[in-house]
């Protein structure tokens, strides 16, 4: 297993089939917190392919079946991954050039929630078959005003599939990142 550092980039060897977990563990404010992760399959411009390619709670399944979403967690509760996506690289349409994580936290606005407030976040890539993690990301650093995160990308360089960890963080919601990536 390949423990990544923020803006690492790697070669994936791993199989062609596997999942992607995101957990996270949340400050006691009295409050649950809703982190939803989603994956924004696109073409080589960085856009989504189409609105049926953004695969999240609300659209769980990506053309082919190619992503499926685990459902939502809406409280974070519990050991281990709290949301996952299963992806299968052989069945992406080959116009894609890149699947984008990205997880953010719902009504954060309303809430008064952030990022500074989620605890022992991670992404990792894991066999679901045998439960052997290819690469983990831990997203320990402090993202205090931050409502989303470009969490990691798998993307197509040379014919062959690279994942890089971003942990980019922003003060935006869902709605931002498929403005700023829709066609």
């Amino acid at each position: 297993m390949i423990n990544l550092e923020k803006g690492q980039k790697v070669a994936y060897t791993g199989p062609t089939k596997f999942r992607v977990g995101l957990g996270w563990d949340v400050t006691n404010n009295g409050q649950d917190f809703d982190l939803d992760v989603c994956a924004f399959i696109m073409d080589g411009m960085n856009k989504l392919i189409s609105d049926n390619h953004l695969v999240f709670y609300n659209n769980k399944t990506a053309p082919n079946e190619s992503l499926v979403h685990s459902g939502d967690n809406l409280t974070g509760n519990g050991e281990g991954d709290d949301e996952s996506i299963n992806v299968d690289l052989l069945k992406l349409e080959p116009t894609v050039q890149k699947i984008m994580f990205i997880v953010s936290i719902h009504d954060a606005v309303n809430r008064r929630q952030n990022f500074g407030q989620v605890r022992n976040a991670y992404i990792r890539v894991f066999n679901p078959d045998t439960n052997v993690e290819e690469l983990k990301f831990d997203l320990t650093e402090d993202y205090s005003v931050a409502t989303g995160i470009k969490v990691a990308a798998f993307y197509l360089k040379d014919g062959l599939w690279k994942f890089e960890a971003i942990g980019q963080a922003e003060k935006k919601v869902l709605g931002d990142y498929v403005t700023e990536h829709q066609r």
